[in-house]
């Protein structure tokens, strides 16, 4: 069984930890949240084009018949 660390010794660990963690600058997250939306916008664009392109194709399957 684990022994329960103490809520003020968790603290200090946290802190300590997170003093380790290398942040990121804000040119970094500025770049990081443009591309995150320039591929959002692309893979948007491209289910799109998929979506228009399969609802054609099954139109014409299915109209071919009638």
């Amino acid at each position: 069984m684990a022994s329960k660390t103490n809520p003020v010794t968790f603290l200090q660990q946290v802190r300590s930890e997170t003093s380790k963690v290398t942040w990121p600058s804000r040119r970094e997250t500025m770049i990081s949240t443009l591309m995150v939306f320039v591929m959002v916008f692309l893979a948007a664009a491209f289910f799109f084009a998929a979506d228009q392109l399969m609802g054609w194709a099954i139109g014409l399957i299915l109209n071919v018949g009638a």
